[in-house]
């Protein structure tokens, strides 16, 4: 199943001595949705390579790229005709503005850690917000991504996992796939 609009995350704001684990959920939250990949504004490749592992493991095309420019990020983005989706408490009511983003081909979805740069208001082509209350990126981003698509991602399967999860009532059943050597 192909989700439209493709959808990607940028990182901005990751404080790798405070913010590993957030950013880590972030990407494997956004994983799990339907994303196809995320950039991260900082230099963490401890936090890359983990989402990445998970990426390998339980299948799937997801990228972390580790270390962007953020502000080069979203012009390039913008450049090759996508969108930028800014998630910010003071944006626009995710309810009003969803089904025009839906329309979009491709949209980068930005996340914040700490207070983000003012020109990013500029810079993005939507600024909404999930409840004009502060909350957390990670479920500020599920809802945003779960209304993106609604409902169907959470129908995805993900290509060549090394480990499946198979749904049960009760305990934990897991499929081990041998992978193919090149």
């Amino acid at each position: 199943m192909n989700l439209t609009p493709k959808s990607y995350i940028l990182r901005i704001g990751h404080r790798p001595e405070r913010d590993q684990r957030v950013t880590t959920h972030v990407g494997l939250s956004t994983r799990a949705l339907g994303a196809s990949g995320m950039y991260l504004a900082a230099d963490d490749a401890k936090v890359a390579d983990s989402i990445a592992d998970v990426a390998k493991r339980f299948g799937g095309d997801y990228f972390c790229e580790n270390d962007v420019k953020w502000k080069s990020c979203i012009n390039n983005f913008k450049r090759e005709g996508g969108k930028v989706v800014h998630l910010t408490m003071y944006g626009l009511r995710l309810q009003d503005v969803i089904a025009d983003i839906r329309q979009e081909e491709k949209v980068l979805v930005v996340v914040g850690a700490e207070k983000v740069p003012g020109d990013l208001y500029e810079l993005a082509d939507y600024n909404v917000a999930v409840a004009n209350q502060p909350h957390s990126e990670i479920s500020a981003v599920a809802l945003f991504l779960d209304h993106l698509y609604e409902g169907r991602e959470l129908e995805l399967s993900f290509d060549n996992p090394e480990l499946e999860v198979i749904p049960t009532k009760v305990g934990k059943h897991t499929i081990k796939h041998e992978q193919e050597h090149e």
